[in-house]
């Protein structure tokens, strides 16, 4: 039943604030990942001094806990069945991912994911009904759910701003709303604070719609600022797919909770990593200048004067500017320095390199990939694989849990073309991804070597080597190619077509006496 505009303004509005519930996290978990990160857990009379001066310094982790293991996923392919040969209905399913680019935004949609704990694609088609796919961001698109059937999308929401307005579009299994508001530029209210301002990514509006954890105004949904129906016609507009077409791509879902962000338990140590370099490099600057100590002496005064150039009074020197200078200053006769002594600067460095031992351990990223030669010197080829195991599994556990999502763009992929069936066979499709392990080339072409000579065909050894599926095809194709254009293969093939010519019949001679019919 077609819905009124109200309730589908209703609808749009909830989904819109469990989205700006998001948005702080996920802004959050961007900042680490491209280093904007705040110096935390420093002291009252540390951060008095130096805050300022590492204000802007960080020394990012998070960036390669996601890198890793979004280097390592890449669809190569995808089969509607265990036949090894491509039907014509895989070769345009694989057609329709290329022209829209999906390789390259596959590789941003994923990272997004392992960054903020989920991203989305959404599905339409032209007027000739070819389909049309994007990633989008996180923080930009919600779907609602079935309560009582999880994974069956209900609703869809996206949401994005230009210039001085804000969008929405509210996708149900029928039907299309569009909505529309002027976009609320609001200023921080609270000093310091919050997250946002950086994943606008290129939407200057964006960061004014993160959530009141970041000390921004939310708009209301009433008054100047509420939700209007877009100017276009029609308004809303059927759905001819029957189904929400946005499908969203989650990094480790868990029952009855949310996804995860990879990154999300990095973050703490990160902030202590950061602290320790401030403070190694606060200890290696005083160790560096000389430190001057005054004895003996009352408090300097300066004088204070008018106008006219004339003394009128005096002050007292700042003592905390003489401390910046490495100026102390201690009155009374008897005052007595016994030991200043320099600050070691390996026990820093020392705990940074087990911060960064702790961020592997726990993220399962082999410790090589952070620190160089770390734990790792005269470590063999297998000894270096055995230490990318756990990266390895969590990259197809990653497969698992985004190859579901990967089919359904798929079968959107058909239901755009009309085909039903091929969209119901896609429900049981095989998505086959890059190969998670980390060879070498060498070994690789050893590996496969020995596995054709047990018997495995050569188009699995083609497929274990890495190839798409257009590419095995070629050269499928080639190889049947020079194989017939070898004469010892023409020989053997012409040998083969006459020993599988039927025999003639022999005629046996007449037996002495016997009637010659």
């Amino acid at each position: 039943m077609p819905l009124t505009p109200a309730a589908a303004l209703m609808k749009a509005q909830k989904l819109y604030d469990e989205l700006q519930k998001r948005r702080p996290d996920v802004a959050k978990a961007d900042d680490y990942y491209r280093g904007k990160q705040p110096l935390r857990f420093a002291s009252d009379k540390w951060r008095e001094f130096h805050a300022q001066r590492y204000e802007k310094f960080a020394d990012n982790w998070c960036a390669p806990v996601a890198n890793s293991p979004q280097e390592r996923l890449r669809v190569d392919g995808f089969a509607l069945d265990d036949n090894p040969k491509r039907s014509k209905s895989e070769r345009q399913l694989w057609t329709d991912w290329q022209l829209n680019n999906m390789e390259s935004q596959s590789s941003q949609g994923f990272l997004a994911s392992l960054i903020g704990g989920r991203s989305f694609v959404l599905v339409w088609g032209t007027a000739e009904n070819e389909p049309i796919a994007t990633w989008e961001r996180p923080d930009e698109v919600i779907v609602g759910y079935d309560v009582e059937r999880p994974g069956k999308r209900v609703a869809a929401l996206k949401t994005w701003c230009d210039d001085d307005d804000e969008y929405a579009t509210l996708y149900l299994p029928d039907e299309v709303w569009k909505f529309e508001r002027k976009a609320y530029r609001a200023e921080k209210l609270a000093a310091g604070g919050g997250y946002g301002s950086s994943y606008a990514g290129g939407n200057p509006v964006a960061a004014s719609f993160f959530a009141t954890t970041s000390g921004l105004v939310i708009p209301g949904v009433s008054g100047d600022n509420a939700w209007r129906l877009r100017q276009v016609s029609p308004n809303p507009m059927p759905n001819p797919l029957g189904e929400v077409p946005i499908i969203e791509f989650p990094n480790r879902p868990m029952l009855g909770n949310l996804p995860l962000s990879e990154i999300a338990g990095t973050m703490a140590m990160q902030d202590a990593i950061n602290l320790l370099w401030a403070y190694l490099f606060t200890a290696a600057d005083f160790a560096s200048m000389p430190a001057r100590v005054v004895m003996g002496q009352d408090p300097p005064m300066i004088p204070v004067l008018d106008n006219n150039g004339v003394q009128v009074g005096e002050r007292p020197v700042d003592m905390k500017k003489l401390a910046e200078d490495r100026i102390l200053w201690l009155t009374g006769q008897n005052t007595k320095i016994s030991q200043w002594e320099a600050a070691r600067l390996d026990v820093f460095s020392g705990v940074v390199e087990t911060g960064v031992a702790h961020i592997a351990a726990q993220t399962r990223t082999p410790p090589h990939y952070l620190i160089l030669g770390k734990g790792m010197v005269n470590v063999s080829a297998d000894g270096m694989r055995a230490a990318e195991t756990g990266l390895v599994q969590k990259v197809g556990e990653a497969q698992l849990f985004l190859g579901p999502s990967t089919r359904d763009v798929f079968r959107l992929f058909a239901l755009v073309r009309g085909d039903d069936k091929v969209a119901d066979q896609c429900r049981t499709g095989v998505v086959k991804w890059k190969d998670a392990e980390n060879r070498s080339e060498a070994q690789l072409v050893d590996a496969l070597a020995k596995l054709k000579t047990v018997g495995f065909p050569f188009r699995w050894i083609a497929e274990r080597y890495g190839l798409s599926a257009p590419e095995i095809e070629r050269l499928m194709q080639m190889r049947d190619e020079e194989l017939a254009e070898d004469p010892l293969s023409k020989a053997v093939d012409a040998l083969g077509s006459q020993q599988g010519k039927p025999k003639a019949p022999s005629i046996q001679p007449a037996a002495a006496g016997a009637d010659a019919d």
